[in-house]
């Protein structure tokens, strides 16, 4: 370093700057050494602006050993320098230095084009990349000014020295393994990292590309990195990242809970340190809320992640509570606009005062950003959203988040929305199938049954399978199985009229098949169109639609005779296991589905033995994805046959015996143990077709009821039988037979071979004849004919009434 001759005279202007040669920067201290005057040039060689250099000493702007320059973000730099005294009025006024870094010279106006040597210097040492040259051990050669300012080290801090060893960091280790690896490759490799470097306030997103530096002969000698910041670029395609996630994650399901963590789990930790959803109370219940614009809100934690995050300020998921005022959400639910509040702005103090648990809880926590949206779709207000920054490594909230959050809360309301009217539709579905579907186990005469009912996705709970019981005339039961296509309310409601329409069928006695063919006529041409004022066809609201897709299975069984007649439509066929343990499918002709019209059906009538099983079921039972329906009905067969105390249990035990995880069908099943009425409860006569023959079957009836007990129950069932029998002489053929059924009540039957039914009718005062079925459906609880295969059978139905002998006998 140089000193020149002093310099006596006036010193320079009192302004901080002055300009001497272009290329030289100049700064002037007072005798003590303290700079007074500071150069553009110094400014730009020592990175100092004047305010912060005035009044700090020259020694500051040489390195420890006096070598080399310092600059501001602690590198060395080469330069020439010279030092001078000054004099004024014969007394030291300071000194005057100025300095003129190597290849100033060259950029002089004048001078020549600068060499190749100068021009690779420059561009090492401005390019705006972080440039940086390690050996081949990952030790430090060079750094250009931007890694310097980066790293925080001084070259010759670094010089032949790991990063790692003067900056403990994980990401450091990991970014000397990459140097390594590409010196011992030598192939160049590119990598992204996520991390903070020291000479930042936080953490950044980076480009690393390394490559080998190479002899002539091809021996890499050194590895070079650069080192791109793209956190902006970053952060853009991570906005755009949780959009495009959004459409494909949030929604997934149709629970309110599930999709409002859904939202949460979105978010955090990638977007906020902390997310929580708040949902008004009658959304929970499908319903919309209302609320006072101007009160306090009392919301529900939908979800919240993490779930465990200031106990005392947050609540729990599924518990409610009040929310002041001034707080964040409830300005967002009455105001209905997206916020942003940093915890310094006067809304939150007053929040603060308002609410001092949760307050000490957040300041605790080091929160310091907070975003609420109000969660709004189709113009009602059903919550509010809220996004919590207190990790002090991430910078607050702005305006971009904001409108991330809006976008991703916009779209996470809709889904909301769809949950909460699936929840009411759910509800008013669950509503209808309970009503519909038998209630636990239906004792009757005929059969003892049992019953479940698994839909296919039990968040829906509700679907188009059904089963009943439906007792019919003379102790016979009808058994039901169905399947409507699809679940929800439609389904549902499909299933409640076809349901209906099944049972107003079954009560005026048809066969199984006449009654598929009726329900199939009422499938395919579901209601006379009526005209509007428009000439539109409206079609009645009670009509089934005419595009479902159903089937059915329908089975009387008469436990007198001990036979189970049956058809169905579309329907598996059920199975049959007998007391001895057999199982089998019973073969039972395979009518069409219902709906397609004009196909016959056809009518299995089979013996059934007292004591066994019959089981109908839905196809959802033994059909699923990836196995083979007669491997699955085996299944069925050997689940039927274990033994178990109880029909109850042994529905249970057919459900986990065919449980399949990849179900997608709800699942009715009926089980149904077959009893036969004996000789003690069953009379039967065969009649002639002789009017004499009506007094001799009134005394064989009377004698039966004696030995039933039901002797107070004669002249009524006596003057019963006289009419029926004579009808049946008078106006069908033979054979005529008389039956009677002691059950729950006592049953009168009367069959003959011919299909022409009787009709009740009011006779006139003038008329001899004409009151005998009057006199029956006065004198009985109810009455009614049926059709068989071989002709007709009228029968009456009276309530039980024993003698008093016989009552104080039991």
């Amino acid at each position: 370093m140089a000193h020149s001759h002093a310099w006596s005279g006036p010193l320079p202007p009192g302004s901080a700057r002055f300009h001497a040669d272009a290329a030289a920067a100049i700064a002037v201290s007072d005798p003590s050494g303290r700079i007074i005057l500071w150069s553009s040039a110094a400014q730009a060689l020592w990175g100092y602006a004047p305010e912060e250099v005035i009044g700090k000493s020259l020694t500051g702007l040489f390195t420890t050993d006096g070598a080399a320059l310092l600059h501001r973000d602690g590198r060395s730099v080469e330069a020439r320098v010279r030092v001078s005294p000054l004099v004024a009025s014969e007394r030291p006024g300071g000194f005057l230095l100025t300095a003129e870094p190597q290849g100033a010279a060259e950029a002089r106006p004048g001078a020549q084009q600068p060499g190749d040597e100068a021009l690779m210097r420059w561009v090492f040492e401005q390019h705006p990349a972080h440039l940086g040259i390690f050996d081949c051990e990952a030790r430090g050669l060079k750094q250009n000014r931007t890694m310097a300012r980066a790293t925080g080290l001084r070259e010759e801090e670094l010089r032949d020295r790991r990063v790692s060893d003067l900056i403990p960091d994980a990401s450091l280790i990991e970014n000397e393994r990459w140097i390594r690896r590409v010196a011992a490759t030598g192939d160049p490799a590119q990598r992204e990292a996520f991390l903070k470097v020291p000479g930042e306030p936080k953490a950044h997103a980076w480009t690393v590309d390394y490559f080998p530096l190479k002899d002539p002969i091809g021996r890499v000698r050194a590895v070079g990195m650069t080192a791109y910041d793209y956190s902006q670029q970053y952060e853009s395609r991570e906005r755009l990242a949780l959009l495009g996630e959004a459409r494909t994650r949030i929604g997934a399901s149709l629970e309110l809970e599930g999709t409002a963590d859904e939202l949460a789990e979105l978010l955090v930790p990638r977007f906020a340190d902390v997310a929580s959803v708040d949902l008004f109370e009658a959304v929970f219940g499908g319903e919309l809320p209302t609320f006072v614009a101007s009160g306090p809100v009392l919301l529900r934690r939908a979800a919240q992640r993490p779930e465990f995050f200031a106990a005392g300020a947050c609540p729990a998921t599924g518990e409610t509570r009040w929310h002041p005022p001034s707080s964040p959400v409830s300005r967002c639910v009455a105001t209905g606009r997206a916020e942003l509040y940093d915890f310094t702005d006067p809304q939150m103090t007053r929040w603060f005062a308002d609410d001092p648990t949760t307050a000490a809880e957040l300041r605790a926590s080091g929160a310091h950003s907070l975003i609420t949206v109000p969660i709004r779709a189709r113009g009602t207000t059903l919550g509010a959203a809220a996004f919590l920054r207190h990790s002090a490594s991430r910078e607050s909230f702005t305006a971009v988040d904001l409108t991330v959050a809006e976008d991703l809360v916009a779209r996470a309301a809709i889904c909301l929305d769809n949950a909460r009217r699936f929840t009411r539709e759910r509800g008013i579905a669950l509503l209808l199938q309970s009503t519909l579907l038998p209630r636990g186990p239906i004792m009757h005469p005929g059969a003892e049954t049992a019953a479940r009912y698994l839909p296919a996705d039990r968040a829906t709970e509700a679907g188009g399978d059904w089963f009943d019981v439906i007792p019919l005339p003379c102790t016979r039961v009808g058994l039901v199985v169905g399947d409507v296509v699809g679940h929800g309310i439609g389904a549902s409601v499909t299933m409640g009229r076809l349901r209906t329409a099944v049972r107003t069928l079954a009560d005026i006695d048809l066969q199984p098949d006449e009654l598929l063919t009726h329900l199939d006529d009422m499938v395919t041409h579901p209601a006379e169109e009526t005209g509007d004022e428009s000439g539109a066809g409206v079609v009645g609201y009670d009509a089934i639609p005419g595009d479902i897709g159903a089937s059915c299975l329908y089975a009387v069984y008469d436990p007198v005779s001990g036979t189970c007649t049956l058809a169905r439509a579309g329907h598996p066929p059920p199975v049959l296991v007998r007391p001895d343990g057999t199982a089998q499918v019973v073969d039972v002709p395979a009518g069409p589905p219902l709906g397609l019209g004009s196909l016959p059906f056809e009518a299995a009538e089979l013996t059934i033995p007292e004591g066994s099983l019959l089981v109908l079921f839905t196809d959802g039972l033994v059909e699923t994805r990836g196995h083979d329906i007669d491997e699955r009905i085996d299944e069925l067969r050997e689940a039927l046959t274990r033994s178990a105390p109880s029909l109850e249990e042994l529905c249970d035990t057919v459900l986990e015996s065919l449980h399949s995880e990849t179900r997608t069908d709800d699942i009715a099943l009926l089980v149904a143990r077959t009893r036969v009425l004996g000789k003690e409860h069953v009379a039967e006569w065969d009649v002639p077709a002789d009017p004499a023959a009506v007094a001799e079957t009134r005394k064989q009836v009377d004698e039966r009821l004696t030995a039933w007990g039901l002797e107070e129950a004669a002249f009524t069932t006596e003057l019963v039988v006289s009419e029926l029998v004579t009808n049946a002489i008078r106006y069908g053929t033979e054979p005529i037979r008389l039956r009677l059924i002691k059950e729950r009540s006592l049953i009168c039957e009367v069959s003959d071979s011919s299909s022409t039914a009787p009709h009740l009718r009011r006779a006139r005062d003038s008329d001899e004849g004409g009151r005998g079925l009057f006199l029956v459906a006065e004198l009985t609880q109810r009455w009614g004919t049926r059709y068989t295969s071989v002709g007709k059978a009228i029968w009456a139905e009276q309530a039980l009434v024993r003698s008093s002998r016989t009552a104080s006998s039991f």
